[in-house]
């Protein structure tokens, strides 16, 4: 029977001690310089651009079609609008890590 490890989750503060710390500057500068790389990928993303960061993966953007879903309190029919959503696809050097 396997063991079950508990899965550690980390929040932005964490990474951003851990840009620090491998990266040997100041958690102020880690923060300052995730805040900027996620900013610029938000923004892009909103232009319709695609963002694809070899060999870790791609940002881009995929359209949702309008479609009939299920309220699930009620059961009644709502049509779901269409819409944009952000997506991210892993590039192969992440698929194999994660392996």
């Amino acid at each position: 029977m396997a063991v079950k490890t508990k899965k550690k989750v980390l929040g932005k503060r964490d990474l951003v001690e851990e840009i620090a710390k491998k990266a040997d500057i100041s958690k102020k500068d880690a923060n300052l310089a995730l805040n900027v790389i996620l900013e610029s990928i938000g923004e892009q993303l909103a232009k319709g651009n695609t963002v694809r960061l070899i060999p870790f993966g791609s940002f881009e953007v995929r359209h949702r079609k309008s479609r009939m879903g299920r309220n699930p309190r009620t059961g009644d029919e709502i049509k779901i609008s269409a819409r944009n959503v952000p997506a991210f696809k892993p590039g192969k050097a992440l698929r194999e890590a994660v392996k």
